[in-house]
């Protein structure tokens, strides 16, 4: 979900401007998704290591 188009219950302008506190707030957890796609692709690269340790080993 994006906030270009939500406007402000509070100050009655676009979310996307964080013109006040409750815009800012909301603009911060909708763009912060929580886990990053870097760690995302490093955890995948770990795996892939440990599968080929495990697979060599065995």
């Amino acid at each position: 979900m994006s906030c270009e188009h939500l406007v402000c219950a509070q100050c009655a302008h676009p979310v996307i401007e964080g013109r006040c506190a409750l815009c800012r707030a909301n603009r911060e957890r909708m763009h912060h998704h929580g886990i990053s796609p870097t760690l995302i692709l490093a955890g995948l690269i770990a795996l892939l290591f440990l599968a080929l340790a495990l697979q060599h080993l065995t």
